[in-house]
């Protein structure tokens, strides 16, 4: 069984990511959230954990070999305990999780049914199973994942106010997808992290941008 791979991100599709290791080219599933932070990857040295599983076809008669891939074990872990629920699938879970992991998780943990509700194919009732099932889960066993650990980093609420949620509002409405508006602006802080404004974020996010494209 397949635990991790690394290689050369060849190519980021709306499901899945093409990485090449050696003369071998593996297919990876993605979720929905990490797709577009992967596009502006395309090129680099990535390194994924993996989910190796059978996926049914034909009513049966068939199985195909699927690899999903994750940043970390931890997420990995949370997307199985996800899949556990009555009525989600891999297929339906990796649609579902267009939001961050730790943004679900953290929904999952304080009961937060709308946030849930926001996903992909994510009804009301199943919202309120996935809470009912898995919300004390989540707080035990991913607690650093939800944001909720005793010493872990800061919540977003405690942390200073800067212009990068209005940053990332101006990319999208600039045309940008969310997640890689997000990611631009994330990007852009870590690289320098003096920057507060939301228009010197905007400028420099679009700078990036340019250099990826």
């Amino acid at each position: 069984m397949l635990a991790s791979i690394q290689g050369e991100l060849r190519s980021v599709g709306d499901q899945s990511a093409m990485v090449q290791v050696g003369p071998l080219g593996y297919e990876i599933m993605l979720t929905a959230g990490d797709v577009g932070r992967l596009r502006l990857a395309v090129g680099q040295e990535v390194q994924f954990t993996l989910l190796h599983y059978l996926e049914s076809q034909s009513n049966g008669a068939v199985f195909r070999p699927r690899l999903i891939g994750f940043s970390n074990e931890v997420e990995r872990a949370f997307f199985e305990l996800f899949t556990s629920v009555k009525g989600i699938g891999y297929r339906k879970a990796l649609r579902a999780l267009a939001m961050p992991m730790s943004t679900i998780a953290r929904a999952v943990a304080e009961r937060d049914a709308d946030t849930l509700r926001s996903l992909p194919e994510i009804g009301k009732r199943t919202a309120e199973t996935i809470v009912l099932d898995l919300a004390e889960k989540v707080e035990e066993q991913f607690a650093s994942l939800a944001g909720h650990a005793e010493d872990g980093p800061e919540s977003e609420e405690a942390r200073p106010a800067d212009g990068g949620q209005d940053a990332i509002t101006v990319l999208v409405q600039l045309g940008e997808a969310r997640p890689i508006a997000a990611e631009l602006v994330d990007r852009v802080r870590r690289a320098d992290p003096s920057i507060s404004d939301a228009d010197a974020f905007v400028a420099a996010a679009l700078r990036l941008k340019s250099t990826v494209s």
